[in-house]
């Protein structure tokens, strides 16, 4: 066994020995020092560490976590032991009942997103780091205790080049210039776990400001590259920040605990956003280089409110072990919406999560590997592929319906008592129930027994009955509180009628029709479920969806098509049938984008092969004549044309257009930014009408990190042969792709759909994968995994690679039987679409 497979063997920690660790050391503080003085040295892969820990300890003996390229010096309480480090764990002994001890070590500057990430700005030359932990990557910068319900005070020490911003969770309490070099450091931490400390330093731009409210002063800092500056909209992200403070100041009646609060856009980043207490980091996706949609602006604003919510869920109060991620995920997934709606212009926001973030939860509940939210995570692999739509997304949707349950005020309520009682420490589910049915006086945990605790999601369906009647049908019951709205047709417009107040549990509950000419179960969003339109209704809504004049209506009815032609019950024909007929017409611009993805996915997915060319053709043809009547600058132009940029790749018919559109014959209004262009220039190099002089000519006008980026994808998608292959050796073997070069160069190699240039590497993939699982870093392991899994005719290699590998890791073998899946549906679908 290799050194790389044994460190990824002890470094997988499991729940049981993390507990058992817990027991018998108490940590109080941590002092970590790091010299990042080297990172411009591009040919320097590391940097000195130096961690002292202060615990105590009921044992003699323990292990300290640890990942990097070397461990020099261990000191137990003032002297010298031998190094005893696996690459994962280094062991102590000789422990006393209070102890010091001093760990000196070298760790790796990252290129995968794990740990401290270092980037070099093809812009400008600069450099910029910065960390990712979640969820146990902080052993790749210190050495620590890697488990949550280990909570320290962390003093962080950083030597960097002079100039520098350098910057952690708390503020700067001392500051030694030398000779082009600054040593900074910062003020202890309150307790918090070792995942959500953080440090970045770099030239990074800077604005600052503040939020007050009464005698509380808290500093906001905004931080991003200092070649994205001029693009970073920062009068609206600090507008959105202060009303965030003040909103979860009033609902959670805790002030905000960490001193300042810092937002920093980096660069090659894995996550949309990670809520580091003091200093939390987003996605540069964020950050527009041109054209940005309001539905963009929308997302952003979620997600700092998102990441707001972890300050007190999550980083005040920490689940105990990954089992209860879902105590900081799912609510602060569900205050996003929430606090977006009640402080922000966004008021629209639960259209967005009952048409996105749902149907992330719908797709996640029907796979095989499916959990329940609170589920059971054994160990840090299984952790680490739980940050899925069950744990965010299904555990906001049925959040909603607890409040609707319990009642707002009461939920809050709950919120506040939780967060006075466990304050700087960690919970379980029961912890929370506790305080939510005292403040209620409601019975929560048959509630959590139904939801919280079970998996799968219930169909609800509208069928005819015996007597004559209606009745709503619902498959895998469960009780649901639920409005049902009937809407008629009146001059060719769907009017509402009216909405009726119903509970749902059994397998049948009678509904009166009363000759609606749409009946929309679950209107409003109330209960999570996935709501079937009969014939009449899906006839309807072909004729008039358009115009409906409730945003979430039409968003819940683009959700049922969309669900039944996942599922095979509405034709994909007939879907996109009803897409080009009113999507052009859809005034939610959330919706609108939502359902171009869909659309888009559904050619590719669901139509039948012999169908395939034919639907390719009338989509492009659709998105061209969309883009051409939008209207000018609007954000439905701009959403189009990236539609049409995306269609382009799979069918040549408009590649004059599309040279046309590059070369600047674009419709009024029409912003022709670098990301767009790029778009539009890998539609062409995927169909053989570009090549390396274009691309090099485009990287040239956008010679900076995305130009870059986007240059590797758009050269990896040429339509040869030798060129797919190399592209499929590079990500295999080529280690100095960064997370999102690897990113680039798979979907390089899948541009186009095209199987005939690159089936033949379907058995090398199954020969490569358990090699590259043990060898690569999970995140990319993962993207290679996912990325390139081949979307053959047949599950027969894949069936074979799972029987034969009944011992594979359990968090590998759970990503490919959910690629299974994805393609089991896709050719089940395939097989159930009209004429096949």
């Amino acid at each position: 066994m290799s050194a790389n497979a044994t460190a990824n063997l002890t470094a997988n920690l499991t729940r049981e020995e993390t507990a058992e660790r817990a027991t018998r050391i108490t940590v109080r503080r941590a002092r970590v020092e790091l010299d990042l003085t080297g990172a411009p040295e591009r040919a320097r892969t590391g940097f000195r560490t130096i961690t002292t820990l202060e615990f105590d300890a009921s044992t003699q003996e323990t292990w300290v976590d640890f990942i990097g390229e070397r461990v020099d010096r261990v000191v137990v309480n003032g002297a010298d032991h031998d190094v005893d480090y696996d690459g994962a764990r280094i062991r102590l002994n000789g422990l006393q009942p209070s102890n010091e001890v001093r760990i000196e070590a070298v760790g790796a500057y990252s290129r995968s997103g794990e740990g401290l990430h270092r980037f070099h700005d093809p812009v400008d030359g600069e450099t910029y780091l910065y960390t990712q932990y979640e969820p146990a990557d902080s052993r790749r910068v210190m050495a620590c205790f890697e488990q949550p319900d280990m909570k320290a005070a962390y003093t962080f020490v950083v030597t960097a080049p002079a100039g520098w911003h350098v910057l952690s969770n708390q503020h700067v309490v001392d500051v030694f210039e030398g000779i082009g070099m600054q040593r900074v450091e910062f003020a202890p931490t309150l307790p918090i776990s070792s995942y959500i400390t953080a440090v970045a330093a770099g030239p990074y731009a800077r604005i600052d400001d503040e939020w007050r409210r009464g005698d509380q002063v808290v500093p906001l800092g905004l931080f991003c590259r200092a070649s994205l500056a001029r693009y970073l909209e920062a009068g609206e992200i600090l507008e959105v920040t202060k009303q965030g403070l003040d909103f979860f100041t009033d609902a959670f009646a805790f002030p905000y605990p960490w001193g300042k609060y810092d937002q920093i856009f980096v660069p090659e980043y894995n996550l949309g956003a990670m809520e580091n207490p003091g200093l939390v980091t987003f996605t540069e996706s964020y950050i527009s280089r041109g054209a940005a949609t309001d539905a963009q602006r929308e997302g952003r604003a979620n997600t700092i409110l998102h990441e707001m919510a972890h300050m007190w869920f999550g980083d005040l109060v920490t689940m105990k072990w990954w089992d209860d991620l879902w105590l900081k995920e799912s609510f602060a997934d569900y205050m996003g919406a929430h606090a977006s709606v009640a402080a922000t212009r966004f008021s629209e926001a639960w259209v967005a999560f009952a048409n996105r973030r749902k149907a992330w939860a719908y797709t996640q509940d029907q796979l095989p590997t499916t959990h329940p939210i609170v589920a059971d995570i054994p160990d840090l692999e299984a952790a680490k592929l739980n940050f899925d739509g069950i744990t965010y997304a299904k555990g906001a949707a049925v959040l909603k319906q607890l409040v609707a349950f319990v009642g707002e005020d009461a939920f809050f309520e709950g919120a506040r008592r939780y967060f006075a009682e466990h304050a700087y420490g960690n919970t379980t589910l029961d912890d929370l129930l506790v305080q939510l049915e005292r403040a209620s006086g409601r019975d929560v945990r048959s509630w959590s027994a139904a939801w919280l605790e079970t998996t799968g999601v219930s169909t609800l369906s509208l069928e005819a009955a015996e007597d004559g009647g209606e009745v709503i049908v619902q498959t895998d019951p469960r009780p649901h509180r639920l409005r049902v709205g009937r809407y008629d047709l009146r001059d060719g417009a769907l009017v509402l009628r009216d909405r009726s107040e119903l509970d749902v549990a059994g397998e049948r509950t009678p509904f009166e029709r009363a000759n609606a000419d749409l009946v929309l179960i679950n209107d409003e969003d109330l209960t999570y479920a996935k709501a079937r339109l009969d014939e009449r209704s899906v006839n309807a809504a072909a004729e008039a969806l358009s115009s409906i004049d409730d945003a979430l209506a039409r968003g819940l009815i683009w959700a049922s098509l969309w669900n039944a032609t996942r599922d095979g019950e509405l034709a994909a024909g007939r879907f996109l049938e009803i897409v080009r007929g009113h999507a052009a017409a859809e005034g939610n611009i959330t919706l609108l984008t939502g359902l171009l993805l869909n659309a888009g996915f559904a050619v590719q997915h669901y139509v039948a092969d012999g169908s395939r060319s034919g639907e390719r053709r009338a989509w492009l043809d659709a998105c061209a004549d969309a883009l051409r009547n939008a209207a000018a600058g609007s954000d439905a132009q701009l959403a189009w044309a990236r539609a049409f940029a995306a269609a382009a790749a799979f069918d040549d018919s408009r590649a004059a257009e599309v040279r046309a559109l590059l070369a600047g014959s674009a419709p009024e209004g029409l912003p022709l930014d670098p990301d767009l262009r790029w778009e539009l220039l890998i539609a062409l190099t995927a169909t053989g009408h570009a090549g390396a002089q274009d691309i090099a000519a485009e990287l040239a006008n956008d010679d900076t990190a995305s130009g870059f980026t986007a240059q590797l994808r758009a050269l990896a998608s040429r339509p040869e042969p030798s060129v797919r292959a190399a592209a499929w050796d590079a990500a295999w073997t080529d280690a100095t792709l960064s997370n999102d070069h690897l990113d680039a160069t798979i979907a390089g190699f899948r541009a186009g759909g095209r199987r005939d240039l690159i089936s033949r590497f379907d058995d090398a993939y199954f020969a490569r994968i358990a090699e590259a699982w043990s060898l690569r870093s999970i995140e990319l392991a993962q993207r290679l995994v996912v990325g390139l899994f081949p979307a053959s005719d047949s599950l027969a290699p894949v069936d074979a690679w799972l029987a034969a590998h009944t011992e594979a890791p359990a968090a590998l073998r759970r990503i490919v039987v959910e690629q299974r899946d994805h393609l089991a549906r896709d050719l089940r679908v395939r097989a159930a679409q009209p004429g096949v």
